[in-house]
């Protein structure tokens, strides 16, 4: 689902010829944001982006999402990059760059161009965020942007018999200041420099203040604004869940894939942070690219994101294949909502043949949702159905869980529809994008077996 004009963020317009349906597009895209607008309000959120986003043409679209996000009630903390901006000033000034791996070597003229350049774009920033001119996305916004010297940094020191410098490593932080500064309304600019009891300035990478500042805070998410485009990867493909994927399984798949990435630097220094940032109790983490229309609205406001998420959670919606061990949970799921006459009762044989059709959720080896996805090829269509949640964990929607990956599964095979029949459930459905049909809109062979006695509603999902 893309959001459209979310808020008036968008700079698309649509024109009266676009038909009653651009207007029904704009309802659905703010009614299918508004739980995410309740999740996030009050939350915490740690955003980086590096030098490179800074420098593109559409800088003011990011930080016109940015200055909605805080709008909408997120605490915001930025921690900007410089790396173009510092190699155009040490350009200006004739001075050669040195680095040894990924860490540039700051010598004492070298940080005087750090210095210049991280000040002139901590205040070109600063100044679009106070932009708050009339047909603009920034339209009557009135955003406070706060920054100081919370970042204490030492020297990286002699690595490889290379003296770095005055290339640092992040010390400390003062994450009372920058609560405090947040619980003010205000929205908290880190640059990627930080200071020595002793006077010294340290140059240091954006990843590991955002990791620094996110660890500390207890941030409720970190997100990294990067140069390639994470949905393109193999890395999430590979996970049940398109775009999700637990720790544990981020873990094991960068250890044998990102190697075959080719990331910029930076990116790569996002992916450790992002990992390492999990590890110390930042609960999720994003990576998100740049293209296409406002993916940090998209990736947050939406239910399918457009980014890669990585939770702590090891059990976070960790949806896979069924298998035989499974059928006693599933049974256990599905008894009750057949009693209710929900379901159409099923026999354990019955199961045990169509197990392969069933996705699971499972949280520490105890099944807690389901569902099964019955294909038919000749029509391009699946039906979704037996969607069960255990009553212990209702009210957290994991069966949205369950119909995204049915829809990324739908895709991948190419399927043009999702369909579902209910008798009691049909709002569900309806508030996740389906739209009410009738039995003439299901696959022939449905169509057959389809039981005129229940009065089951058809559901439709264009994919």
């Amino acid at each position: 689902m893309t959001l459209i004009t979310l808020a008036g963020v968008s700079d698309e317009r649509h024109s009266p010829a676009d038909g009653p349906l651009a207007g029904e597009s704009f309802v659905r895209a703010i009614r299918s944001a508004a739980p995410y607008v309740h999740m996030h309000h009050g939350k915490t959120f740690v955003i980086a982006f590096p030098g490179e986003v800074c420098a593109r043409e559409d800088t003011d679209r990011l930080l016109a999402d940015i200055a909605l996000l805080s709008s909408l009630g997120v605490r915001l903390v930025l921690v900007h990059g410089a790396r173009p901006q510092i190699e155009a000033e040490l350009t200006i000034r004739g001075i050669r760059s040195r680095f040894e791996g990924d860490l540039r070597i700051t010598d004492s003229d070298t940080i005087d161009a750090v210095k210049a350049a991280v000040g002139i774009l901590r205040m070109d920033i600063e100044a679009r965020l106070s932009s708050s001119l009339a047909n603009t996305p920034m339209a009557g916004s009135r955003i406070k942007v706060t920054g100081g010297n919370w970042v204490t940094a030492r020297p990286v020191g002699v690595r490889h018999g290379v003296d770095h410098l005055l290339s640092g490593i992040v010390r400390s932080v003062d994450i009372a200041e920058i609560r405090h500064q947040l619980a003010s309304d205000r929205i908290v600019l880190v640059s990627p420099v930080g200071y020595s009891p002793t006077g010294e300035t340290f140059n240091l990478r954006n990843a590991d203040v955002a990791e620094a500042v996110a660890t500390g805070l207890g941030a409720d998410k970190l997100i990294f604004i990067i140069e390639s485009e994470p949905a393109t990867w193999e890395l999430p493909r590979d996970a049940g869940d398109a775009g999700q994927l637990s720790l544990t399984a981020a873990e094991a798949l960068v250890a044998t894939q990102l190697r075959d990435l080719t990331l910029s630097i930076e990116d790569r220094n996002c992916v450790r942070a992002a990992l390492a940032a999990c590890r110390s109790g930042v609960r999720r983490t994003h990576l998100i690219g740049t293209e296409g229309a406002s993916p940090l609205l998209r990736e947050l406001y939406s239910r399918d994101g457009c980014g890669l998420m990585i939770s702590a959670e090891d059990d976070y919606e960790s949806t896979r294949q069924a298998n035989a061990e499974d059928v006693t949970g599933i049974m256990e799921l599905t008894a009750p909502l057949e009693r209710a006459g929900m379901l159409v009762p099923r026999s354990r044989e019955q199961f045990e043949l169509d197990i392969d059709s069933f996705s699971v959720l499972v949280r520490d080896g105890t099944v807690i949702a389901c569902n099964a996805l019955v294909e038919f090829p000749t029509d391009r269509a699946a039906e979704f159905a037996c969607v069960a949640v255990d009553p212990h964990y209702r009210g957290r929607d994991l069966a949205a869980v369950l119909l995204r990956r049915a829809r990324a599964r739908g895709r991948a095979l190419g399927y043009r529809r999702l369909f579902a029949l209910t008798t009691q459930t049909p709002h569900w459905f309806i508030e996740h994008g389906f739209v009410l049909g009738t039995p003439a809109d299901l696959p022939e062979e449905r169509r057959a077996t389809y039981d005129g006695a229940r009065k089951s509603l058809v559901l439709i999902d264009e994919l």
